[in-house]
C-alpha cells in the first residue's frame, strides 16, 4: 500500500481548534502566534470553520470561539477512562463521608448522563439511579449548574434548542430570556445550584457544583438528600464545602492526568 503524505491544509485545521479548545477564544494574532503561521493563513482557516459551523467570530471583542458543533467530532469518543480512574474513587469517598448519594454527571446532546453514582452503596437513596440515567438541563440541579457556567455561545444554543422542543420539563427556556439568565448568573454567583421535588412523600433536595478545568465545565457533582432529614441550610453548612473540595480534587487530578498523556503522546513532525 502506497503511503500518503499528510494533508497540511487540514493538520492546521486541527491545530487551530486545538487551541481553540484551550482558551475562551482567541484573536487571529494569536492563533498564528501559537500555531507559528501567517496571520492571513489563520484567518483563512477560522472563517473555513465559521462556514462549517464549528467556530464563530464574536464581534463583542473580534475573538473566535467554538460552538457547541465541535462536540459532534467527539461523538464516538469513549471518555470513561477519566470517570473511572479519578471521578469514581473520590465520589466513593465523598459518598461514605456524607452517607448520602452522590454522583457526577457529563454532557451528551442536550442531557446531562450520570456517569457515576453512590446510590447502590447509600443506605439513606431514596430512589436508587444507575449510570446512564439521563437528568434535564433545566429542571435538574446540575443541569442549571452546567448552564450557569458554560461559554455564552453553547448556553444560548442549548437554550434554543430546548425552547424548541415542546417539553414540559423544557418549559423554563420558552421564558422569557432575561429572567432565565438573571436565574443562571445568581447559580453562578453562588456556586452552586440546588433543586427540589416530591418522592415518596418526601422532599427530595438536589445540590450541585461544577467541576472546573480552567474556564471550561467539565462536569457536575451532586449529592441528594431529604429535607425532613437535612433543612437546605445545614445542608449548605455541612455538605457544600465538602462538595467543593471533591469537585477541586478531580478537576486538578483531571488536568495531571491531561498533561501526563500529551507528555507521552508522539510529537506531531512539523
Amino acid at each position: 500500500m502506497e503511503s500518503t503524505r499528510p494533508i497540511r491544509a487540514l493538520m492546521r485545521g486541527l491545530d487551530a481548534l486545538t487551541v481553540l479548545n484551550m482558551r475562551d477564544g482567541a484573536t487571529v494574532s494569536e492563533i498564528a502566534h501559537e500555531i507559528r503561521l501567517p496571520r492571513t493563513t489563520v484567518y483563512r482557516i477560522l472563517e473555513t470553520l465559521c462556514s462549517a459551523g464549528f467556530v464563530f467570530r464574536d464581534e463583542s471583542d473580534d475573538r473566535y470561539r467554538l460552538t457547541i458543533m465541535v462536540r459532534s467530532l467527539s461523538g464516538g469518543f469513549d471518555d470513561d477512562a477519566w470517570v473511572s480512574r479519578i471521578a469514581k474513587p473520590l465520589i466513593e469517598e465523598l459518598g461514605r463521608e456524607l452517607v448520602w448519594p452522590v454522583s457526577i454527571a457529563t454532557l451528551s446532546g442536550t442531557t446531562l448522563v450520570v456517569r457515576e453514582t453512590t446510590d447502590h452503596s447509600s443506605p439513606l437513596a431514596t430512589d436508587r439511579y444507575s449510570p446512564g440515567n439521563r437528568l434535564p438541563l433545566l429542571s435538574s440541579a446540575c443541569g442549571r449548574v452546567f448552564l450557569s457556567f458554560s461559554p455564552a455561545a453553547q448556553r444560548d444554543t442549548l437554550i434554543d434548542i430546548l425552547a424548541r422542543s415542546g417539553k414540559e420539563e423544557d418549559r423554563l427556556a420558552r421564558a422569557p430570556r432575561a429572567d432565565l439568565q438573571r436565574i443562571l448568573a445568581e447559580i453562578k454567583t453562588q456556586g452552586y445550584a440546588v433543586t427540589s421535588r416530591t418522592r415518596r412523600l418526601v422532599e427530595e433536595i438536589s445540590l450541585s457544583v461544577p467541576v472546573m478545568t480552567g474556564e471550561r465545565i467539565l462536569s457536575c457533582l451532586t449529592v441528594r438528600f431529604t429535607a425532613t432529614a437535612v433543612p437546605l441550610k445545614t445542608a449548605l453548612e455541612r455538605f457544600l464545602p465538602r462538595l467543593k473540595q471533591c469537585a477541586g480534587r478531580i478537576s486538578h487530578s483531571f488536568v495531571e492526568l491531561k498533561a501526563e498523556a500529551q507528555k507521552t503522546a508522539p510529537e506531531r513532525s512539523v
